[in-house]
């Protein structure tokens, strides 16, 4: 009997030792081919001089998030065009701060990064934001009727509706104390327009609570996610299990709650054969009924978890950037009443005795248009995107990067970039004068990025600038508080560590 079970164990140790043996072996070649990949990488990358790295921590222990716009503006002005900046010892992206480089990466159809964007994933699936390929192409051909003319048009009332909700509150407030965080405020407000001209959803967020479960939710996401990319380190192959992980995935939990309320709500209505009637004869069907009723060219529609991703893209892409860039366009504001004055004047020139907006309007605002996009230039609501090359790239001044390298264009640094802009510092609305735009370089300002993946919603996020500024001008002054000015951290979005703190006075 033992001598039995011995020619028995003795084939089952042969095949564990053997299967041993080829997990081994396959590692090792793992280990090579990066090896391999990384030597072949840092050979290219020499060719791009830069900050002295740490052999350990690259350069995370010299970036803090209060100081990391300005480090890389500085850094690129030692480093000209491009230079490389290491996530600990053996992750680099090469960092872009001049236009010529980021024409030359925008007008190709590179994915985007696996880093930072994977981190998006569990938050907002997989989107317009991070599709790539032929279901990218098919998602932004689904998705692009929600932005048309004729669409956008029927939303101006409804983002004036939504404003004014937040200069009520504003008019109460200013009589409790001396300066207002709008940061949050604003926020709520975007929030509240676009579940009104997105999804028909009139959710009351701003009165009812000065701390909505999802602007929350958006707003812890936002900062653990800023931390993760920040200081990537391998422990972060384990941070679900960390308090940091198990934070993020309650966020998640939350967001999604949001989402998924918003979709079964519009599903109910479009399952009453009276409701699908009324919808399909509606003269501008929302983004929402867009995506429900959209079919592919095999006739195929959505699935829920396209659905859900594309909202959650959307409901982040489409209220906390636009939030981000009426903050700082405030900002702005309040720190050039000259140009602020100027704003009023022409916006109630066009308006007359009107206290509305309409859509015929928003062309006229020329000078405030220069303002919105000069506020832009100096705080863009994204400050840089990722890509990864799919094949290699040969710059024009003849320095080339191969495949699978990272590259991160700094968008806050490119609208900075001293080659480009004169006194880059400097608020100069008469930058995009039309004379001035058209002697500019064609990717010098990218606020909204440029290519074939520059965003869909770049018209939507003008409009309500728009709205926003003529309506808070025409009952408000602005001026900054110097004991509370902003501190600006990239987190995702642009945002201030303390709060964007304005003096408000009425305007009678």
């Amino acid at each position: 009997m033992a001598s039995l079970l011995d020619n028995i164990a003795r084939p089952s140790a042969v095949v564990l030792q053997l299967s041993v043996l080829l997990g081994v072996i396959f590692v090792l070649l793992k280990v090579l081919q990066f090896y391999r990949e990384r030597k072949k990488l840092t050979k290219a990358l020499e060719a791009f001089p830069g900050p002295p790295k740490h052999w350990l921590y690259g350069h995370n222990h010299l970036i803090h998030s209060e100081n990391f716009l300005h480090q890389i503006v500085s850094w690129g002005e030692e480093y000209p065009y491009a230079f490389p900046r290491w996530f600990g010892p053996v992750l680099p992206s090469l960092v872009v701060h001049h236009p010529e480089y980021a024409k030359s990466i925008l007008g190709r159809t590179d994915p985007k990064a696996s880093l930072p964007y994977r981190f998006l994933i569990p938050w907002i699936g997989k989107g317009l934001l991070i599709l790539e390929g032929s279901k990218w192409f098919q998602h932004r051909k689904m998705l692009t009727p929600a932005f048309h003319y004729d669409v956008l048009k029927s939303y101006v009332t409804l983002m004036s509706d939504s404003v004014k909700v937040m200069l009520d509150k504003w008019d109460k407030r200013i009589k409790e104390r001396k300066s207002v965080e709008l940061f949050q405020d604003v926020s709520l407000m975007t929030l509240d327009s676009i579940m009104k001209c997105a999804f028909s959803f009139n959710s009351n967020c701003q009165t009812q609570s000065n701390s909505h479960y999802y602007i929350r939710a958006v707003y812890d996401l936002s900062c653990l996610l800023n931390k993760r990319i920040q200081t990537f380190s391998f422990k972060d192959v384990f941070y679900d299990l960390t308090r940091k992980g198990r934070e993020f995935q309650d966020a998640c939990k939350l967001a999604h709650t949001h989402t998924d309320q918003v979709i079964q709500e519009r599903k109910m209505l479009l399952s009453n054969e009276r409701e699908l009637e009324k919808i399909q004869k509606k003269r501008h069907l929302d983004f929402l009924d867009i995506l429900l009723c959209s079919k592919d060219a095999n006739g195929v529609g959505l699935s829920d978890e396209d659905l859900r991703a594309e909202v959650d893209t959307f409901m982040f892409e489409g209220h906390d950037t636009t939030a981000s860039g009426i903050s700082w366009l405030f900002y702005c504001m309040s720190l050039h009443p000259e140009h602020q004055q100027r704003c009023r004047e022409e916006i109630q020139g066009i308006l007359g005795d009107r206290d509305t907006i309409e859509w015929e309007d928003l062309g006229k605002m020329t000078y405030t248009t220069m303002c919105i996009k000069e506020s832009l230039r100096l705080f863009p609501p994204v400050p840089g995107v990722s890509r990864q090359l799919s094949k290699p790239v040969t710059f024009p001044d003849g320095r080339s990067l191969p495949a699978g390298c990272q590259i991160g264009l700094n968008i806050f640094a490119i609208h900075r970039n001293r080659d480009v802009w004169e006194d880059p510092e400097v608020y100069d609305p008469l930058r995009f004068s039309p004379e001035n735009s058209t002697q500019r370089h064609s990717h010098a300002f990218l606020p909204f990025s440029a290519g074939s993946r520059n965003c869909i919603g770049q018209q939507f996020a003008m409009n309500e600038m728009k709205v926003a500024l003529a309506l808070t001008l025409l009952h408000f002054e602005l001026r900054p508080d110097p004991s509370k000015l902003p501190i600006m951290v990239p987190q995702i979005i642009l945002r201030s560590s303390n709060g964007i703190h304005l003096h408000l006075k009425k305007i009678f």
